[in-house]
């Protein structure tokens, strides 16, 4: 039986996320240096979701191709790496450390219920799966090759583009500080 408290910190991820950002705009010391090698790996962790968004048929099928045949939770990969790249975009080292243990304590409790519910519907091919595909770490060789190609279609259905202009907007943001903190 799934605890109530990790099914709280699934519903609360999202809005966590957002008070974080907000706290992090506010804190954040950008400069053009951070800016730079932050926004490259916040692109990087955006590719890897829309990547991951194009091979996930949500409790159709177990998702094993493109980038789930190297780790279990390429979406949250995707969000953990433009976490890290906002918090280095934004300068100041402690808010790397900050983001990094909240996102830990979020969502490994959360990749655990969900492995529950997929051991539900998808029973001995799940099991199997997990016993050769890392849990967030990708492995570097893919578990199976698949004929499934990536589809733009699905990318749209889960609206993964929201992600994009998030990033895009976040990075303008610190730009903005990054200016105006020069400025003054």
């Amino acid at each position: 039986m799934v605890s109530k408290n990790k099914r709280l910190l699934q519903r609360l991820r999202v809005p966590l996320g957002f008070a974080f950002a907000a706290i992090f705009i506010t804190l954040s010391r950008p400069t053009w240096m951070t800016l730079t090698v932050g926004s490259a790996i916040a692109f990087l962790g955006l590719a890897m979701r829309a990547w991951a968004s194009g091979h996930i048929r949500k409790v159709e099928r177990l998702a094993v191709s493109g980038p789930y045949a190297h780790t279990r939770n390429p979406l949250y990969l995707g969000s953990f790496l433009m976490g890290a790249g906002f918090s280095i975009a934004g300068g100041v080292w402690w808010l790397a450390l900050a983001f990094a243990v909240l996102f830990l304590t979020i969502y490994v409790p959360v990749m655990r219920v969900e492995e529950e519910d997929l051991r539900q519907i998808f029973g001995a091919d799940f099991d199997e799966y997990r016993q050769a595909v890392p849990l967030l770490v990708p492995r570097l060789s893919p578990w199976r090759k698949s004929g499934e190609k990536f589809d733009f279609q699905l990318y749209l259905r889960y609206r993964e583009y929201r992600a994009a202009i998030g990033v895009i907007l976040g990075i303008a943001a610190l730009v903005a500080i990054s200016i105006l903190r020069s400025a003054y």
